[in-house]
């Protein structure tokens, strides 16, 4: 194997962890997987997975092929294969994808849109009125 083939497969293992005793302020971006166990204020771009654990939140945009909420997000959520919303989740904004589940228990209090069509005309622009959305905390 190739020193570029052996970086490849190290990139596409990628995991960055928010843990729960960390605040982050500002935008994340990776192309791999992002866990959040702590608080992020500030969006996030993951081209693999964004996982907010039960005791992580997320104030902010979330951008990812796959977005699993188990805590709380503040933003909008777009993701181009699936959302998964935990019973014990909250999203607070809107959600843009081909595929949801939403657990019972488990909260959306936003627009849903789902469908190819949409994705892909809207992939890379935030959700209307996504950067005006408050929620109690």
């Amino acid at each position: 194997m190739s020193e570029k083939q052996g970086r490849g497969r190290v990139r596409d293992g990628v995991l960055s962890i928010i843990a729960a005793d960390l605040k982050v302020v500002g935008e994340l971006s990776t192309e791999g997987v992002v866990k959040v166990d702590g608080l992020v204020e500030g969006n996030i771009k993951a081209t693999k997975q964004v996982l907010v654990s039960k005791e992580g939140s997320v104030k902010g945009d979330v951008r990812s092929s796959e977005v699993i909420v188990g805590g709380r997000i503040e933003g909008s959520v777009q993701a181009t294969g699936r959302v998964e919303v935990q019973s014990s989740a909250t999203v607070v904004g809107d959600i843009l994808t081909k595929r949801i589940l939403v657990h019972e228990g488990g909260e959306v209090n936003g627009h849903l849109r789902m469908g190819e069509s949409d994705l892909t005309a809207e992939a890379l622009r935030p959700v209307a009125g996504s950067e005006k959305v408050q929620g109690a905390s």
